[in-house]
């Protein structure tokens, strides 16, 4: 029985490593995904949103060797301004600035590096193997959905994404949220066919697109936000022979082992990101340490620990992707837009409709472990001399490739007419704190929220009483009840006080 699927998974290895194409196509990404990820201003995410237009020609396959690629290039890619110049790339790599930085000014600098890449690698191995051991669990328990659980999921996704996102006041993130959901209600319903909310828009008929709110949403607030900074590098510095420390990585075993597991459970709970990983295993680090006076100092071992997490959490944000249509991370929400573009529909019945599929992802995730390894250890000062390109002359570019990816996605400019309001409209609610992870997730759940709730209320003649009888569905309803009640201040006042009765005052970290 375990046998059949362990086969499978090698032949699917090997099918895979054995096409030139996917190869050329894996190393390029990852390549670019480093680039994108180590320039201060770009992001895994709009890395991409960028490259979903252009793999719109690809069959499936090779769209997600391209797709995860770039995304776990992208997430290790940071790690590199984080070190070198106390600037993080991401916001997944800004707690290893917190000790790579200190390394680098004591002549580590290559030593950080070989570690950070080492410890990437093997995060995202590690998630790999999660993948393919607890989707089979998560698909077995996601059979008994139905219309209404499919409803509340795409309802708890955004709401979770809003809560979590936001970095003063939740309902920002529920706003946003809701904005997505009513983006996505644009055009004929599927249901009836009936045109909503298009104004006798023609265009509008066939809906929002969703790659255009991707790369505007995310694309033109990174333009504005560094080209307004007029970000510079003043400082760089020198990087020495990378050394992959394999012996510093065994002896802190237990280590990369805990800061796997945070990465994999911050990456399944929907909306979270790599950069909630990373701070975390920081503070489980931090906390467990013998010598935490040494942290922010230039400890190695803080470097080590995030780096395994961020990593680690890009596996676990595509095991709630795959199996039940959630996105963990914003980088996943783009990877969602790409399946469906692909003809791809995560969720239970992927894999009846696609049964390899899942095989496939954890066969490229360690087909890009792997590359993030080589491409980091040997063309680290290379790729490196990237920052040095002054932000005013390489944003344009960015913005440059924004239009064209928007464009060519069924070469239509009224894509472009879409992409650039959601972008100036993003960039604004981004300065008044509203998060756009929401905004995103909503315009790519809302379908799915819509449809299964019109559905549901067909079926049941407009009763809500079948959410009440299903174990799933009431579980799911009270577990938004719950997250909406707690934002009360005086149910959130009980709740601090139940924990401290609990817990005790002297448990609290400070």
């Amino acid at each position: 029985m375990i046998v059949d699927p362990i086969i499978n998974y090698f032949h699917t290895l090997v099918h895979l490593v054995s096409n030139p194409v996917n190869l050329g196509i894996l190393f390029g990404s990852v390549l670019l995904g480093i680039i994108f990820g180590a320039l201060p201003g770009l992001t895994s995410t709009l890395g991409v949103a960028l490259l979903t237009a252009i793999t719109y020609g690809m069959d499936a396959a090779t769209a997600m060797v391209c797709l995860l690629a770039i995304y776990v290039g992208g997430t290790y890619g940071g790690s590199y301004s984080s070190i070198l110049i106390n600037i993080p790339g991401t916001a997944a790599s800004a707690a290893t600035a917190l000790d790579g930085y200190p390394l680098a000014l004591k002549g580590q600098a290559g030593r950080a590096i070989g570690l950070s890449t080492t410890a990437s690698a093997v995060g995202t191995i590690i998630s790999m193997l999660f993948l393919v051991t607890v989707s089979p669990i998560i698909l077995h328990f996601a059979l008994q959905f139905t219309s209404f659980e499919f409803f509340l999921l795409a309802f708890f996704g955004i709401l979770i994404s809003g809560t979590l996102t936001t970095p003063d006041l939740v309902v920002k993130g529920w706003i946003s949220g809701f904005l997505g959901l009513f983006l996505a209600c644009v055009g004929r319903d599927h249901l009836q066919f009936y045109p909503r909310f298009t104004f006798g828009v023609p265009e509008l008929d066939s809906g929002i697109e969703v790659v255009p709110v991707l790369i505007g949403a995310f694309g033109i607030p990174q333009i504005i936000q560094v080209l307004k900074g007029r970000l510079q590098i003043s400082e760089f510095q020198k990087l020495q022979r990378i050394i992959p420390e394999f012996k510093t990585m065994v002896r802190n075993v237990p280590k990369i082992i805990r800061s796997s597991l945070i990465g994999v459970g911050v990456g399944v709970v929907p909306g979270i990101g790599e950069d909630i990983a990373a701070w975390v295993s920081y503070g489980a680090a931090k906390n467990t340490s013998k010598h935490p006076e040494n942290f922010g100092k230039g400890e190695i071992t803080a470097v080590l620990s995030t780096e395994v997490a961020n990593n680690a959490c890009v596996g676990g944000a595509i095991i709630p992707l795959l199996n039940l249509g959630i996105p963990g991370s914003p980088p996943a929400a783009m990877l969602l837009g790409a399946l469906m573009l692909h003809g791809v529909t995560p969720g239970p019945m992927i894999t009846f409709e696609h049964p390899n599929f899942i095989i496939e992802c954890a066969a490229i995730l360690l087909m890009a472990s792997m590359a993030i390894w080589v491409v980091g250890i040997t063309l680290a000062r290379q790729v490196v001399k990237v920052l040095r390109i002054p932000a005013p002359i390489f944003m344009p570019i960015v913005g440059l490739l924004c239009i064209i990816g928007s464009y060519s996605l069924g070469i239509n400019i009224w894509n472009l007419y879409l992409m650039l309001p959601v972008g100036i409209i993003s960039y604004f609610l981004a300065e008044m704190g509203y998060p756009i992870a929401p905004l995103v997730i909503g315009v790519i759940l809302g379908p799915m929220a819509d449809e299964n709730l019109r559905r549901a209320l067909m079926v049941s003649k407009g009763s809500f009483l079948p959410v009440f009888t299903r174990p799933v569905s009431l579980g799911l309803t009270l577990i938004i009840l719950w997250m909406v009640l707690v934002q009360i201040p005086f149910v959130k006042n009980l709740k601090n006080r139940a924990i401290e009765k609990a817990f005790g005052k002297k448990s609290r970290k400070p």
